[in-house]
């Protein structure tokens, strides 16, 4: 039966509460369970399973004797199984839509935004599942053929985050059942239940039991549960996507194992705006970038660097834009920037403001927390005057709190960009074909926006460099590859050449 929500559901089989294991819906051994909180009002609203180490044999066990018949599947079938997993979430997106509003605070319209996103990888990657082929050659050696063929690599397990549930498991999940893996998903606290939507809908669409399985759990046990899939011998492979801090300790837990791992890490991402800019078209760009779900994306714009000719002008022009959003709760009508999605980073966002005035940096806009909202709410942030020496220069903000710096020449502006351990994402605005083409080359990030906001897509690789992980997600190729492996055959010949 289901509880009564905050929100109506249109199709009431959508709604889980409990994990999926091996096809069945059972609650954690112990029993416990754990609150799912509202960002917009800071109330409960539902629960569920809170999972230990103690569930991930169960579960693992399961996936893995599902992956022996899954991965003979013929990638035909695969691509239609996909397919109308894609049907049925276009289906119910409304639906799902509100329940990732009320997980993460991120207004309707973002939310079915994010769907109408993520979609676009079980979309796509149901065509790569035809697309997988080996090769053959004739090598040095006379009456010899080499071949190679590629092979699903087992079960794969995904740590995601919470600022986008619905993208992170369709990116990850579209991958790894287009080449033939199955997949034990461990939700972020904040966001179980519109991952448990999307594995109801997945057994809807006709997967196998056990191809797909999610184990919730709360933040206090995330961390022994995660270190046992990640050491759990029948896990073959490990994404993950996350802060920097804890990637390192996942790829630590990898190497163990000597498990494949994937990666998506911290960004930090600068964003370069040039005299010969559009400056309507930056800051268009730049709204929906920063602003999307109140800064909380890991490819957001960090630190913005403003040529000095157009910096106030620049100023001027995105203080306008941004004192136009109207912050509230993400279910409520009109509503264009909701809450961050919990306490911690409320505090994050004031020690950022409070460190940068320090440091004689001006807010001329917002500041602070909003007062008289219940929720997570803070105000939309600018501060003028930035510089290197701020905590909003090195640490990642995850909050809507952005700050501008000046900068005289080119190779000031790419020094400053790349002076960070991150390179996830970077971004530049400008009208001059070679500095675009010097900008593409000269900055450290594994992708590059070129008069570009937020260009993250099913056919476009999307992965950073330095400590901003290794590995693709998305993109022809090199995405599904990370669920594969290669196998080397050799045949010798008589009487051919």
């Amino acid at each position: 039966m289901v509880p009564k929500l905050p929100f109506e559901v249109k199709n009431s089989s959508l709604f889980k509460d409990k994990s999926l294991v091996g096809g069945e819906w059972v609650e954690a051994i112990s029993g416990k369970r754990f609150d799912v909180i509202d960002p917009g009002s800071d109330k409960v609203w539902a629960s569920a399973p809170d999972n230990a180490a103690e569930d991930v044999d169960a579960a693992v066990n399961a996936a893995h004797e599902a992956f022996q018949t899954y991965k003979k599947i013929n990638p035909r079938t695969r691509a239609q199984l996909l397919l109308k997993w894609d049907a049925l979430i276009r289906e119910n997106r409304d639906d799902i839509a509100h329940i990732v509003t009320y997980e993460t605070g991120k207004p309707l319209a973002e939310s079915q935004g994010e769907l109408d996103y993520a979609l676009g990888f079980t979309w796509w990657f149901a065509g790569e599942a035809e697309r997988i082929t080996g090769t053959i050659q004739t090598p040095s050696a006379p009456g010899r053929r080499v071949f190679t063929v590629k092979q699903p690599i087992g079960v794969a397990a995904a740590l995601v985050p919470w600022n986008f549930p619905i993208a992170m498991i369709l990116r990850k999940a579209g991958a790894a059942l287009a080449a033939g893996c199955t997949m034990i998903v461990k939700p972020s606290p904040e966001t179980p239940l519109s991952v448990l939507a999307l594995a109801e809908l997945a057994m809807q669409a006709g997967f196998p039991k056990g191809v797909f399985s999610v184990l919730t759990t709360s933040l206090e046990n995330t961390p022994p549960l995660s270190e046992a899939l990640c050491r759990h011998p029948l896990i073959k492979k490990i994404t993950f996507t996350g802060s920097t801090r804890v990637g390192k300790l996942v790829a630590k837990l990898c190497a163990d194992g000597l498990k494949k791992a994937t990666l998506e890490l911290g960004g930090n991402c600068p964003f370069l705006i040039f005299d010969d800019a559009d400056l309507n078209q930056a800051a268009d760009a730049l709204m929906a970038l920063k602003w999307r779900h109140a800064g909380q994306a890991c490819i957001t714009a960090n630190r913005v660097y403003v040529q000095k000719g157009v910096y106030d002008k620049f100023a001027e022009i995105l203080t306008q834009k941004t004192s136009k959003l109207v912050v509230g709760h993400g279910a409520e009508k009109g509503t264009t920037m909701g809450p961050v999605t919990t306490p911690r980073s409320l505090d994050r966002a004031l020690n950022q403001v409070e460190d940068a005035k320090k440091y004689g940096g001006q807010v001329i806009l917002g500041g602070g927390k909003i007062i008289g909202k219940t929720g997570y709410f803070f105000e939309p942030t600018i501060i003028l005057g930035a510089k290197k020496e701020m905590l909003i220069t090195s640490e990642e903000t995850f909050a809507p709190v952005l700050a501008l710096y000046s900068f005289d020449t080119e190779e000031e502006a790419v020094t400053a960009a790349n002076n960070t351990s991150m390179g996830l994402a970077s971004y530049y605005f400008t009208k001059n074909i070679d500095r675009t083409w010097r900008l593409l080359e000269n900055l450290e990030a594994g992708m590059i926006g070129m008069n570009t906001g937020n260009a993250s897509a099913a056919e476009s690789p999307f992965g950073g460099i330095k400590e901003s992980g290794y590995g693709k997600e998305s993109g022809k190729d090199v995405a599904i590859n990370e669920y594969l492996i290669t196998k080397t055959g050799t045949l010798t010949l008589d009487g051919h050449f």
